[in-house]
């Protein structure tokens, strides 16, 4: 007689599992929700937009609790210190007690840098455009050697 499937199955016991000492840094980032997926957090490592400590960070770097990371991302740098290993992806509310945040606030809206933007196919600036820029730019350097 066959035995059964559930007879013979490995691994049903319970067994503990040691606390994590230390977790990939792309892997982290992206667990606890700092990048939107594990490729793009890897990515970001090779591209050198990852610092631990102040140093640059390879994707396989390890990274403790305690350590500060530094993560360039299009809404800006995000600062936050390592409170919690992680080795899968977690939910938010459990995300965010994994780090402390020490990103400083935006500026002001109204002290925000103005970035002149024209839309795609407008074609050339004109001269009424050319002027409007160089009011919003304020007057214009001259070059070293260049007369007015």
């Amino acid at each position: 007689m066959a035995p059964s499937r559930s007879s013979t199955r490995s691994g049903t016991a319970k067994t503990p599992v040691a606390p994590l000492t230390s977790a990939r840094v792309d892997s982290w980032i992206w667990a606890v929700r700092l990048l939107k997926s594990r490729s793009t957090a890897t990515d970001a490592c090779k591209a050198g937009h990852v610092k631990i400590n102040d140093e640059r960070a390879k994707a396989a770097q390890q990274v403790r609790e305690g350590d500060e990371i530094r993560v360039r991302t299009s809404d800006g740098d995000r600062i936050v210190v390592v409170r919690r290993l992680v080795a899968k992806r977690v939910g938010a509310p459990v995300a965010a007690l994994c780090y402390d945040d020490l990103t400083p606030p935006p500026p002001p809206k109204e002290e925000r840098v103005v970035i002149a933007v024209r839309d795609r196919g407008a074609g050339r600036p004109t001269k009424r455009d050319r002027r409007d820029l160089e009011k919003l730019r304020g007057p214009r350097e001259p070059w070293p050697g260049e007369d007015d």
